[in-house]
């Protein structure tokens, strides 16, 4: 169901996003590769899941891994950090 807060696009304008056919995407939406909601007689997709799709959101995964990486800068660039701050 629709939530009120969420914005949705149609199948054929993922397509143009995706730079693939109309086709495509309902044949990713029957695979289970897109989630979408059947509308009548089409499709519409969440604003989220086509950041989902395009990699845009960030997963958990991503987000530790950025947070490690944050980490092993500060400890090993500490110093330099530091004197870039002061400029």
């Amino acid at each position: 169901m629709k939530n009120k807060g969420e914005k949705y696009i149609s199948s054929t304008e993922a397509a143009k996003i995706l730079g693939v056919s109309r086709t495509t995407v309902f044949n990713k939406i029957q695979n289970g590769d897109i989630k979408a909601q059947k509308v009548g007689r089409n499709y519409i997709i969440a604003h989220d899941e086509l950041n989902r799709i395009l990699g845009l959101e960030l997963t958990d995964e991503k987000k530790k891994e950025i947070e490690e990486s944050v980490e092993k800068t500060i400890k090993e660039y500490s110093e330099a950090l530091r004197l870039l701050g002061k400029e």
